[in-house]
């Protein structure tokens, strides 16, 4: 299912001359791992199971994954050079994690091996969005 969905968007991309990124999704950032065990009904690591997930999208033909940043080292270390790790839950040292459990700071992220970060809250919701986007690097 996967590979014919990444294969139907390259199709598509090539007559358009623009090929999207296909990237699939592993577990949510505001699961915790008691919330895995339980909802999932699983006894494997979250972490585990993210890096299945990754293998089998990478294996499929996506270009990547939707993962946490606390699992990207391992995904560097499990999936080809290139494939792409995008990583919602990115919390400056300065913001409250809110309902996001598996965060990093934006320096934490790329340090690990994400490719691509997903910053909401702890700018949309500012009361200065503007100064809250500059404010993201500071440790």
């Amino acid at each position: 299912m996967m590979a014919r969905a990444a294969d139907a968007v390259r199709e598509a991309g090539s007559k358009l001359k623009s090929v999207p990124k296909v990237i699939g999704v592993t577990i949510l950032t505001s699961m915790s791992e008691n919330q895995f065990k339980q909802e999932m009904g699983l006894q494997r690591k979250l972490s585990e199971h993210v890096v299945e997930l990754a293998k089998l999208a990478e294996k499929a033909g996506l270009d990547g994954v939707v993962a946490s940043a606390m699992e990207a080292r391992e995904l560097r270390r499990n999936t080809e050079p290139g494939f792409l790790i995008v990583t919602p839950g990115i919390r400056p040292a300065w913001s409250e994690a809110n309902d996001q459990i598996r965060v990093l700071t934006p320096y934490e992220a790329l340090e690990a091996g994400s490719s691509y970060l997903v910053v909401g809250r702890p700018i949309t919701s500012a009361e200065d969005p503007r100064q809250a986007l500059e404010r993201l690097w500071i440790r």
